[in-house]
């Protein structure tokens, strides 16, 4: 852990020294008397009538890296800490609670946000100042903390007065924004007609023609962008917006955001090309990106995008999967303290490895220069490190050298395969084994997809040990909790760990058709709306109304990396309506929209995930039953034809004859019976039944018929 200097080095222990997140464990033999988030810290500051320093970030963060190794291990700056605050060390992945709230504080005061998070607060927890990185000294860089420090100590001392009020004025703006606009409980503010078009055109105007992704300079995955864009492909069959997909996805695929040798995706990239990446990678994205890739070779039927799902899968199973179960958090930015150290290559160690020949054939597949291709992010100077990607189709390079693409690929899987074992035997960069309800929802949700699309049993497994793994140790009499690790179970669990488990239950029920699956995503559906929904108002708000609140309560539906859990609520809920008809689950969504058309007619590009939940509700979508003997090849012969066909607006039940719990949950099964005396499809949507029907064939064509 890069932070975390030895006990050696003459600092003794703080107050995070029980604490379970790697993040603060980190920072435990810090000169900064750090507390954790806490009513120790809370009460100190006031008997000793000090502001709170708050620091927040997370424990594969490159830049919380920095600011550590210049500030918190600094013995002058953690004295002077120490002196005029009471620090407190948040791990924003372990309370996003307190996260979201702070991090919005800082994007009203400066605009921006990001981590390392740094906020100065009154001792009631109040803000009055925000930012993010601070250099040790001021300089080039921006202000120094040293400065910062000193500031703030003479402000306190004696402009105290006028601090209190701009915390009390700044609090009072959070809270605003936080309830929210006042939303709109009227049936009939439903989102614009052309809503989704709306949306469309900018994803269209925001996208990078010549490198693909969104934006024109640092590029993020943004996979809900793209699940978006799919849907509304298949619904008006604008080629463009497919066109889309598949560059971001071929561009990302190539580029150095991608791990070539052990795969899995890099946070982000610091520049257009997909090129320069920040070199952490989160559960999260490897889960959405699985997703995307998924649905996108569902859609075009192009092998690439497949493999590259199976390849992020194979390293999520091999190096983010806990002997119980559960999924791991993130991977460092850095190793050795130094970025991307890991990952790099100089021309000299490559051709070494693999040799004159083999070397020059990576060389070219990969970009691989002596000077190197990675370049300093500060200094835009090359390095003499290379960071592999790709410029150039197989057919391409196919034609350069004179290899048939079937020869090259495989050479140069060889060589990858080489890498890998060398690569081995380096320092690792340090992974935060702490196992997240939320996370492990999404990535439930890839393997179950995945399993049902490729006909992965291996990864079917998977997501079933990770819901056993939830359901054991962070399920307490129904009620979620967010964080295990080191056999501890804590944080009362948010709205994001419930929504995203139920997507990954509703998934992984459609592709094992366990209905024990289907009645957890309904009970923990259940506990939801009795916790977290607004009744006056709508919306689920992101804490439960019997849990420690942060300063606001709030309700947001915004997608940032991650979709927001009201967005995937909204999802959840649509699909729930389509698997049992029960029309409440349909009057929730619709108040959903009701309370958030005002901000999605504003910005509807930050909503993308919600606005795939309104496609769904919108475009004609079906309930297909399938009846019959499981693993029987007539059955088998349904679930095959519906695997090769993208459909977004569909939801699927099966019943067998011995299957009681579904026929619990969904009554009107019962009227469905078997024609013919073989495996029966049923087909309803919009308020009808079609006439059942016993081959694919049939199937599908009443689908495209519709």
């Amino acid at each position: 852990m890069s932070e975390d200097p030895s006990p050696e080095s003459g600092n003794t222990l703080n107050h995070l020294k029980d604490e379970k997140s790697p993040y603060l464990l980190q920072h435990r033999y810090n000169p900064v008397d750090w507390y954790p988030w806490g009513d120790e810290a809370f009460e100190k500051a006031r008997n000793e009538n000090k502001p709170i320093f708050l620091s927040i970030g997370y424990s594969t963060c490159h830049w919380c890296h920095v600011m550590a190794r210049e500030s918190f291990q600094d013995l002058e700056i953690g004295q002077l800490i120490n002196q005029v605050f009471v620090p407190v060390k948040v791990d924003r992945e372990e309370r996003p609670d307190i996260d979201s709230v702070y991090m919005m504080v800082c994007q009203m005061v400066t605009g921006t946000g990001g981590w390392p998070l740094t906020i100065i607060m009154t001792p009631d927890q109040k803000p009055f100042f925000a930012g993010t990185y601070f250099p040790k000294d001021t300089g080039p860089r921006g202000t120094g903390l040293r400065d910062l420090i000193l500031n703030v100590r003479d402000l306190w001392e004696n402009k105290r007065e006028d601090l209190l009020k701009s915390a009390e004025d700044l609090t009072i703006s959070l809270k605003q924004i936080s309830h929210g606009h006042k939303g709109s409980s009227d049936k009939s503010r439903m989102l614009s007609e052309g809503i989704l078009e709306q949306n469309y055109n900018s994803l269209l105007e925001n996208f990078d023609q010549e490198y693909a992704g969104f934006g024109n300079n640092q590029k993020f995955p943004t996979p809900h962008h793209l699940l978006f864009l799919l849907r509304y492909w298949k619904q008006t069959h604008e080629a463009e917006a497919l066109s889309m997909v598949e560059k971001t996805l071929e561009a990302m695929g190539k580029g150095g955001i991608y791990d070539h040798v052990g795969f899995g995706f890099h946070r982000y990239s610091v520049d257009r090309q997909w090129i320069l990446p920040h070199f952490e990678k989160m559960l999260y994205d490897q889960a959405l990106l699985v997703i995307t890739y998924t649905e996108t070779y569902q859609a075009t039927g192009k092998i690439p995008y497949r493999e590259k799902a199976e390849e992020v899968l194979e390293y999520l199973l091999r190096d983010m999967k806990s002997s119980e179960g559960g999924f791991y958090s993130a991977e460092d930015a850095d190793s050795e303290g130094e970025e991307g150290k890991f990952y790099l290559w100089t021309q000299n160690e490559i051709m070494d490895i693999l040799g004159p020949d083999e070397g020059e054939l990576l060389a070219s597949v990969y970009s691989i220069t002596p000077d190197g291709n990675f370049l300093d992010e500060a200094t835009r100077t090359a390095t003499g490190k290379n960071i592999l990607h790709r410029t150039q189709t197989w057919d391409e390079l196919s034609e350069k050298t004179g290899i048939t693409p079937e020869q090259l690929w495989w050479k140069a899987e060889s060589a990858r395969e080489t890498l890998y074992k060398v690569r081995q035997s380096r320092v690792h960069p340090h992974k935060d084994d702490k196992i997240l309800t939320d996370w492990n929802g999404l990535i439930i949700a890839a393997l179950a997809l995945a399993g049902k699309i490729f006909n992965r049993e291996d990864y079917l497994l998977a997501a079933g040990e990770a819901v056993n793994f939830i359901m054991t140790r962070l399920n307490r009499q129904g009620r979620l909790l967010h964080r295990w690790r080191d056999n501890d179970a804590a944080v009362d669990g948010n709205l994001d760990d419930y929504a995203y488990l139920i997507w990954g239950l509703l998934e992984l029920y459609q592709a094992t058709f366990k209905a024990q699956y289907l009645k957890t995503a309904l009970q923990f559906n259940h506990t939801l709306m009795e916790h977290f929904w607004d009744s006056d108002k709508g919306g689920f708000y992101f804490t439960p109304d019997d849990g420690h609140q942060v300063l606001v309560r709030q309700k947001e539906a915004y997608d940032t990396a991650l979709p927001s859990g009201n967005s995937v609520m909204m999802m959840n809920l649509e699909k729930l309506y389509l698997l049992t008809g029960d029309l409440q689950f349909r009057e929730v969504s619709q108040a959903l929209e009701n309370y958030f058309s005002p901000l999605i007619e504003q910005s509807p590009s930050a909503f993308t995930m919600f606005l795939s939940a309104v496609y769904l509700k919108r475009s004609p979508s079906f309930e297909i039953t399938i009846l019959g003997e499981k693993n029987k090849p007539d059955t088998n012969a349904f679930i095959e034809a519906l695997r090769k066909e993208y459909l977004p607006n569909v939801v699927l039940i099966f019943k067998s004859t011995d299957d009681n719990i579904i026929k619990e949950i969904i009554p009107s099964l019962e009227d469905k019976t078997l024609l013919n005396q073989s495996a029966t499809a049923y087909v309803c949507g919009n308020g009808t039944c079609q006439a059942p029907v016993n081959t694919p064939e049939d199937l599908i064509n009443l689908l495209k018929s519709e």
